[in-house]
């Protein structure tokens, strides 16, 4: 089974842009990453939608997603590129479907929407947003993917909820592709966010990247297709995975000095699988197997050093195509 495959660039979220000072060398260091994956056979690039970092908040460097996401589409030439994903607290929906609309032409349509409820409660309050409970958080959510919908598929788009409202808000131009941006929910709630997959998304991300996980959340998806009448084929079902791939007898703590920088090797192999790519790739099959058709990978101290990101795509990707 094919598969296709996306990689995160270095906004500084997860502390991946510690070890470079100046903010616009920090800025050009992830457009690198960005050109470097376009010039590949990567389908995607992606970016976070978080205001502090993981994980916990620090004062360092954490790049806007919109903001980056409208630069990069300009920075590259082929390359999808998408949020992992954009959270509904902290836009109304209908200003997230103008932005996304905008990006789109922006992009001449390479753009992947993501959209999610949210989660990081520290974020939210210290930037003056209301936290809500999680069933008003997923009440929200449920009536903005709806409006976002409507405003990429209606000229004159209604909507009276208990969270949202709007009233025929003019969104032009939609944007480029057909029939409206590439919408992906993210989250595996299996009562509200894989029904609206099922709905409206044309994909998901699901599973953190364990196969059992993923294959379960899948047959949940299925099942809302069925009753909904939705071709389940037609969904893009995507997994994430962190992964940094070394050569085939390399030793794993020499063969990630320059990606880690003042990281310890220990802290460092916590946050990704540590391998040759036989044994990435055979990570990846057990994804494939699964049913996975998209492979969303965060690749730590990437921008520090390129070498894992280009080993990944000259010999993990091929093997998938």
């Amino acid at each position: 089974m094919a598969a296709r495959f996306g990689v995160f660039v270095p906004q500084g979220w997860r502390m991946d842009l510690t070890e470079i000072a100046d903010p616009v060398e920090q800025y050009e260091a992830m457009t690198a990453v960005a050109k470097a994956a376009d010039a590949g056979p990567w389908d995607s690039i992606w970016v976070f939608d978080h205001f502090h970092t993981v994980p916990e908040p620090t004062q360092n460097t954490t790049f806007e997603a919109w903001t980056i996401t409208a630069t990069l589409v300009r920075d590259t030439q082929r390359i999808n590129v998408g949020q992992m994903v954009g959270c509904n607290g902290y836009r109304h929906p209908s200003l997230y479907a103008k932005i996304a609309s905008t990006v789109d032409v922006a992009s001449n349509g390479r753009l992947y929407a993501g959209f999610g409820a949210g989660w990081y409660e520290h974020e939210w309050k210290a930037y003056g947003y209301e936290w809500p409970e999680l069933r008003d958080r997923m009440g929200a959510f449920r009536e903005a993917t709806e409006i976002i919908y409507k405003m990429w598929t209606e000229d004159e788009p209604v909507f009276n909820g208990k969270y949202y409202s709007i009233d025929k808000p003019i969104n032009e131009p939609k944007g480029v592709r057909k029939p409206h941006p590439s919408f992906w929910i993210g989250g595996g709630g299996e009562k509200v966010t894989l029904k609206l997959v099922a709905q409206f998304g044309d994909a998901a991300n699901i599973g953190g990247g364990d196969p059992e996980a993923f294959r379960h959340k899948a047959n949940i998806l299925r099942e809302h297709c069925e009753k909904l009448g939705r071709d389940y084929n037609s969904i893009i079902k995507s997994t994430s995975i962190n992964v940094f791939p070394i050569a085939k007898g390399e030793d794993p703590e020499k063969a990630t000095v320059k990606a880690r920088g003042r990281t310890s090797y220990e802290q460092f192999a916590k946050s990704a699988l540590i391998g040759t790519s036989d044994e990435i790739a055979d990570k990846v099959q057990s994804l494939v197997e699964a049913g996975s058709d998209y492979l969303i990978t965060y690749i730590p101290g990437v921008a520090y050093d390129h070498e894992p990101l280009h080993r990944f795509a000259e010999e993990v990707i091929p093997r998938f195509s």
